[in-house]
């Protein structure tokens, strides 16, 4: 065979790597209103700056016919890139080979990415669309699986990993993205869950469709799997752009810094005006997230799930930050199981990864019932607790109206070291509102009123006049400052200067014991 040959052959096998099922299968791909593992990949990454990996590697099986059919790439497509002029690894599965499914050597080609990311500290990316564990394989398949979900585990915290659902994801599959940082779904095509409605309604004789069971809205809205649903796959992969312009490239970087054209000592007026005189009224905090932060950008995770807390990401003077905020339009901004599981993640995520916390505070507690006890508010509450309490990255919170209770503990307070605290005019702070602090510190006073109510009015106008301010709790150093609702946005930017070089250090150990 001469040099030309050799040549020429590699061109085709390169070729019929490319073609990975075929142009039926691609057809068919297409007509599901699904994108081609590397027409993903094409979009994902900045234009010519794919790198790809094992494109001949091949499954080594030999039962059931499978030694007569083998497809250049198993089925996935693997290799790195650039989005936004910075490296990142990326795995894409091919639902046009073999379904897509998880053999010994595709799990080796994804193995082997999230190795080179982890050792060069780069971001992992997986474009999932697969039918499970190739039956063929058997135990060689589910091996793989773990020898993922234990790569993910051991990444988890030292680079970003983001998972991008674009067809099913069965079964064991479901663990990889459950251990990654963010995952996005694509409506109507994406859906994830442990077992199918037939194996549910054989087992438990429920009926459910696959859309019911596990599609994008359903782990948007209720299971919390899902951080943000999107209509095409288009829209998922640019979102992962966006996503990754806020985060470092792993846990030994600081986040990326950008231009803005904002200025640093903005004030807007416009703040006075969103937060309502009377303590009851609702407000959407966001409003109030959106006059802070560098041009009224704030990229929003978890949008649907627990939304009485907000929480996403947003720059200040160009420096990326997390924000956490109470939602006193859901449910009056109250901490419930879901919105601490929802936080508590959030917050561990930007402190493994260096981004400062912006927390903005009105909260009148924990949400009330029987249902919330019973589902083990104690343990999820002490969730976000923990996250707070445990991160060392520059903590930053505003209170802008209620912060009672022990929700006021929980939401970064001075208590649990956060680093710059402050108030507007108008916030209370409290072991409880002014209303239910009178039925229980006048109570005899109260039951021998000729005038219940005009002397519970009475009572609780002279608690709030007390009590209900922020000023004992300045004067006692648990805030730092009491500031106009307008000085917001240089107030942070200014303590976010001075924090930059914080250091925090720690007793020695192995982990901490989260109550999970």
């Amino acid at each position: 065979m001469t040099a030309e040959d050799r040549i020429e052959e590699l061109e085709e096998r390169r070729e019929d790597a490319r073609k990975g099922g075929g142009e039926e299968r691609i057809a068919k791909q297409h007509k599901a209103g699904k994108l081609t593992a590397r027409e993903r990949i094409e979009i994902l990454l900045d234009e010519g700056t794919f790198h790809e990996v094992d494109p001949f590697k091949e499954h080594r099986a030999t039962q059931f016919g499978m030694e007569d059919n083998k497809v250049p790439g198993d089925g996935v497509v693997t290799g790195w890139g650039e989005v936004n002029g910075r490296k990142i690894f990326v795995f894409a599965q091919d639902f046009t080979v073999f379904g897509g499914s998880l053999g010994e050597a595709h799990a080796e080609k994804i193995c082997k990415i999230m190795d080179m990311a982890v050792e060069t500290g780069a971001p992992v990316v997986g474009l999932n669309d697969s039918g499970g564990a190739r039956i063929q394989e058997g135990v060689d398949a589910l091996g793989g699986y773990a020898e993922i979900f234990w790569r993910n585990t051991n990444a988890s915290g030292v680079v970003p990993q983001i998972s991008v659902i674009m067809g099913p994801c069965a079964g064991g599959a479901v663990y990889s993205p459950a251990i990654t940082d963010f995952t996005i779904m694509v409506e109507d095509t994406s859906h994830m869950f442990i077992t199918g409605p037939d194996v549910i309604k054989q087992v438990t004789n429920e009926d459910v469709t696959f859309e019911e069971l596990g599609g994008a809205s359903t782990h948007a809205e209720k299971s919390g799997v899902a951080h943000k649903t999107v209509e095409s796959e288009e829209e998922a992969l640019w979102n992962v752009r966006e996503l990754l312009q806020f985060l470092p490239a792993s846990n030994r970087e600081q986040p990326p810094e950008a231009e803005v054209d904002d200025e640093v000592d903005r004030t807007d007026e416009d703040l006075r005006e969103i937060v309502p005189d009377d303590p009851e009224k609702p407000y959407d905090v966001k409003e109030v997230i959106r006059k802070v932060v560098d041009e009224g950008f704030f990229y929003e995770v978890h949008e649907d799930f627990a939304d009485n807390i907000v929480c996403g990401f947003a720059r200040l003077d160009g420096k990326p930050v997390g924000v956490v905020a109470n939602q006193p339009k859901v449910l009056a901004g109250t901490l419930d199981i879901e919105a601490s599981r929802k936080g508590a993640r959030f917050v561990r995520f930007c402190d493994a990864f260096n981004i400062p916390l912006v927390t903005f505070e009105d909260v009148p507690g924990f949400l009330p019932g029987t249902e919330q006890e019973w589902n083990g508010i104690i343990d999820h509450g002490a969730k976000l607790l923990y996250a707070f309490a445990e991160a060392t990255v520059p903590k930053l919170t505003v209170i802008l109206r209620k912060a009672y209770g022990g929700a006021y503990d929980v939401m970064n307070s001075k208590h649990i070291r956060a680093d710059y605290n402050v108030a507007w005019p108008g916030a209370e702070l409290a072991v409880m509102g002014p209303d239910g602090a009178v039925q229980i510190l006048y109570r005899d006073e109260l039951e021998d009123a000729d005038d219940r109510d005009a002397k519970t009015t009475e009572l609780v106008d002279e608690y709030r006049e007390e009590f209900a301010h922020p000023y004992k709790a300045a004067a006692r150093g648990y805030l730092d400052d009491v500031i106009m609702p307008e000085e917001t946005r240089p107030r942070l930017i200014d303590a976010l200067d001075m924090l930059e070089d914080k250091r925090a250090d720690r007793p020695s150990r192995k982990h901490g014991n989260i109550p999970l």
